[in-house]
């Protein structure tokens, strides 16, 4: 980007910026020396299990609306119109379920990590299988959404990049390590508040500046930016009610049904009632964060109806433009510009801090308490504050391999989740769905298939999806119109990963071979008995999906 293009902060934005730094440490600091001062595993990594609702409702927003989804969703509706807005349709079921079947199940078993429910359902090489997995989906997943805020503002601004990535990872790294999840949680909280101030204030002076409500109507409208509901059943279309409605149900089910950083909230609640509450309160929240993100994306379309941004910008990149929208938007007004970088931050720092807690948990109760069971709680305490400090320092390796990632920060946080989300969730679904003892070889198998099937879905260029591509095209000549310059081209390309996570779990699921099959019982399993009275075995009596739900209800 040109010299002369760039925007540039003034001394108020650097203040408010430096003061979301400094609050997000002053929580971590104030936790670390009030209450137990974080000296047992069961405060560090579960808050005490004395969390409330509403904050951990907040937290559930703030890990789920990171700075991937607060540029890319804005550049999705710019580039492509509101099609992706129907996500929110999925919102209710994949919250719903979660809520009365996996809540109930995970509280009452009162564990840690997720993953010791599956080797009480299958084995202990399922149980490190799911660990190692969740753990390469999050160091990957985490570097992104490190980088995605600094390359933005450093494309716009020419703020340094690896200053503003060395400062978000290690002011998020001292505040976890300091305060452990009560820490986390609380700092969500207020990084929440913010995310939604800053979104709100770009949206409010860009309807202002480009004309009024009205006028912005007017311009997406004659752009072709507002999308009926497509119920077309073409699996290779981009998006459609299908494969967001449906597909996207099962995305939010393995983000808040099976992934260790939500059901970590869950499990840091008073009680069942509250975890449950607590996500109830969540979806207004989540169609909240999805409105505001989609509107920004129909603003930015009115504001550059008719030309096309990326030339002075100097890049192709959507994400990019999204940050040169709001500068240009918030310029001349101090402060402001201060506000949306640190909506910005605040959202990777919630993301990452969640990822740091949860990755450490996951470390400690899976990898390392199995094989050293006589730990000291002192010790265990100790190593679990040093793992998570581990985990900061490789978030910002990944953050450097993130730069490699050539395609939009959306499309490849949707990769990342579906790509293990998929495997996760269907071993979780057929743990919850049989009261047996379940097979650990199929389960073993179902899981390679699961992946491999991903493999070789990408691998045939013929399930490219195809997609409208409404994207601002420059075009010779004198036009009448509005968005004179706005022509659709179609396009095909790889597959965003809603519908993706469907295929996985159904694939999984069959996969999985279930107890009634006499052929499949485990040597070292005694033969199911039926569920008698009030007395249940570990292992061959959890708590299932249809008897949750009814004690939940």
């Amino acid at each position: 980007m040109d010299a002369s293009e760039q925007k540039r902060f003034s001394a108020a934005d650097y203040v408010i910026f430096a003061l979301l730094l400094v609050a997000s440490v002053g929580i971590g600091l104030y936790h670390a020396l009030s209450g137990g001062r974080q000296r047992t595993t069961q405060e560090f990594l579960l808050a005490d299990r004395s969390m409330s609702c509403l904050p951990v409702s907040l937290s559930l927003i703030a890990s789920f609306q990171s700075a991937v989804a607060i540029i890319g969703v804005p550049a999705e509706i710019y580039t492509h119109g509101t099609q992706y807005w129907f996500i929110g349709c999925s919102y209710i079921l994949g919250l719903l379920i979660p809520a009365h079947v996996f809540i109930p199940v995970l509280y009452r078993l009162q564990l840690s990590s997720v993953y010791q429910y599956l080797e009480l359902r299958f084995s202990k090489a399922v149980r490190i299988c799911g660990t190692l997995t969740f753990i390469f989906q999050t160091v990957i997943y985490m570097g992104l959404c490190v980088y995605t805020p600094a390359f933005a503002l450093n494309a716009v601004t020419g703020f340094e990049l690896w200053a503003a990535v060395l400062a978000t990872g290690l002011v998020c790294t001292v505040y976890t390590t300091m305060g452990g999840l009560k820490a986390v949680i609380w700092t969500d909280v207020f990084q929440t508040l913010v995310m939604f101030a800053g979104q709100l204030a770009v949206i409010v002076v860009g309807v202002q500046r480009t004309g009024g409500v009205s006028e912005v109507w007017r311009k997406v409208q004659e752009g072709n930016r507002i999308s009926s509901l497509d119920l077309n059943p073409d699996p290779t279309e981009r998006h459609t009610f299908w494969t967001l409605g449906v597909g996207g149900v099962f995305l939010m089910l393995s983000l808040y049904g099976v992934n260790q950083a939500q059901v970590q909230r869950y499990l840091s609640a008073r009680t069942e009632r509250e975890a449950i509450r607590s996500v109830y309160m969540a979806f207004p929240f989540l169609q909240l964060a999805l409105a505001l993100s989609c509107t920004m994306g129909l603003v930015m379309f009115a504001r550059y109806c008719g030309e096309d941004p990326s030339e002075r910008l100097g890049t192709r990149s959507r994400d990019a433009m999204v940050m040169y929208f709001v500068m240009d938007m918030l310029e001349g007004l101090p402060g402001l510009p201060g506000l949306f970088v640190a909506c910005l931050f605040s959202a990777a720092l919630s993301t990452i801090s969640s990822a740091f807690n949860s990755l450490a948990t996951v470390t400690m109760e899976d990898l390392i308490k199995p094989h050293f069971p006589a730990m000291t709680e002192a010790r265990a305490t100790l190593l679990s504050k040093a793992l998570a400090l581990f985990y900061g320092l490789l978030c910002l390796a990944m953050a450097y391999l993130s730069h490699l990632m050539g395609e939009s920060v959306l499309q490849v946080a949707l990769k990342i989740f579906g790509m293990v989300g998929g495997p996760i969730l269907g071993l979780s679904v057929s743990g919850c769905s049989s009261r047996g003892p379940l097979h650990r070889g199929g389960s073993r198998s179902g899981s390679r298939s699961g992946f491999g099937v991903l493999g070789r879905y990408r691998e045939h260029r013929h399930w490219r999806l195809r997609h409208e591509n409404a994207a601002v095209q420059l075009q010779s000549g004198q036009h009448d119109g509005c968005c004179p310059r706005c022509t659709q081209q179609r396009h095909a390309e790889p597959a965003l990963w809603p519908e993706e996570v469907l295929l996985v779990v159904l694939h999984v699921v069959q996969r999985v071979q279930l107890p009634h099959s006499r052929h499949h019982r485990p040597d070292h399993q005694q033969p199911h008995r039926p569920y008698e009275g009030g007395r249940r075995d570990t292992r061959n009596h959890l708590p299932v999906v249809g008897e949750a739900a009814v004690l939940s209800a």
